[in-house]
């Protein structure tokens, strides 16, 4: 132990003062630092690492000056190995606090988002690689930019013309989870007088429950949970929230697969009489991959009421199509172009045909 004269008097600091000094280089390395030796020919201090790390120095510090920097270089070492001090019937302190490995030592925020694309391969990996069809939303999970349009023929002879589809950016933010910010789409339509504006914003959730890819059973099961807000124009909104949970699952053979959902829309006014009501919604759509590119597939599209405003109303669609991809662009982007044809095939439904067009950049 230093004794702390109050006198500021010169003292060369010699380190036998304060025994020998342990360095987690050292233990590391098995390379041990020589202590200073009394009464020898060398002035300073000499530290010899594995590194060859050498750090030579004479200390010369006032009595108060010394006193304070061993009570500071003691308790930071104490702090950050947890030894006990000297004196106390531990091991003396390391001056030097360990050096932490390279994957603790990043910034998780960081390492998050440069392992982004390395965590999406591998959650895709373990999905089939089927195409998303063209109305039937895919129970896989996607990364990619989506624009749609479409243009309906309504009753009466008029047509609506929508362009974005609602469709925007998917993504995977974590293990089995997929997240979809759709973009309102501007809709028009040539009524009397005539109608245009946004409609609701929307959004959806995914969680893939259980998935095999194309060498280990070719099947998926994912549940999802959507959400519209009433952001809309007046002439396009519904003027409520709408929570749409559903059931997707697929199955494959070969190149040919069948990807449907289950689900029902829930409005915030319930079933009011002059309301949107509860639909239940089926889609199923079936492909089959050829030339590597090409996905031909029908898809069967059915909602039905038992409430609202369309009470005991039926409808049914067919939608033939064909989408081209995915076409590699660069790197992990790519390319898919589709087009399709719906036809109703009941009485009375809400629109009797729709041409569909949709691009995708999956990445």
């Amino acid at each position: 132990m230093v004794n702390v004269s109050p006198n500021p008097l010169p003292l060369e600091l010699r380190l036998t003062e304060i025994g020998r000094i342990h360095s987690p280089f050292s233990q590391a390395t098995g390379t041990p630092i020589q202590p200073y030796r009394a009464g020898s020919a060398a002035s300073g201090v000499i530290l010899k690492m594995k590194n060859h790390i050498t750090l030579t120095s004479k200390l010369k510090l006032t009595f108060p000056l010394t006193a304070a920097v061993l009570a500071a270089v003691t308790s930071s070492a104490q702090s950050s190995s947890g030894e006990n001090p000297p004196g106390g019937g531990g091991p003396a302190s390391s001056l030097v606090a360990p050096a932490s490995g390279g994957a603790s030592s990043a910034n998780p925020l960081a390492n998050y988002f440069s392992t982004w694309f390395d965590r999406v391969s591998q959650i895709q990996a373990e999905q089939p690689h089927w195409m998303t069809p063209l109305v039937t939303v895919t129970p896989r999970l996607e990364e990619e930019l989506r624009y749609d349009e479409y243009q309906e023929t309504v009753p009466g002879g008029k047509t609506l013309n929508s362009y974005g589809g609602g469709k925007g950016l998917e993504f995977i933010p974590a293990e089995n989870v997929e997240v979809i910010l759709g973009v309102p789409s501007w809709q028009t339509e040539n009524a009397s007088p005539r109608k245009q504006g946004w409609t609701d914003e929307n959004f959806l959730v995914k969680y893939r429950l259980l998935a095999a890819n194309e060498e280990n059973g070719n099947y998926i099961l994912t549940a999802f949970l959507g959400l519209s807000v009433p952001t809309g124009s007046a002439a396009f909104t519904q003027n409520h929230y709408v929570v749409t949970p559903t059931l997707a699952f697929g199955k494959g053979w070969g190149n040919f697969d069948f990807q449907s959902t289950v689900g029902v829309a829930l409005p915030d006014n319930g079933g009011a009489p002059q309301g949107a009501g509860t639909p239940f919604l089926l889609n199923t759509a079936f492909q089959y991959r050829l030339l590597k590119y090409l996905w031909p597939e029908a898809e069967v599209n059915y909602t039905c009421w038992a409430n609202g405003a369309h009470d005991g109303l039926n409808q049914v669609f067919l939608t033939p199509g064909l989408i081209l991809g995915r076409i590699p662009i660069a790197g992990r982007l790519g390319l898919s172009i589709g087009v399709g044809y719906q036809v109703a095939v009941t009485d009375h439904p809400l629109y009797r045909n729709n041409l569909l067009f949709s691009v995708r950049l999956p990445f």
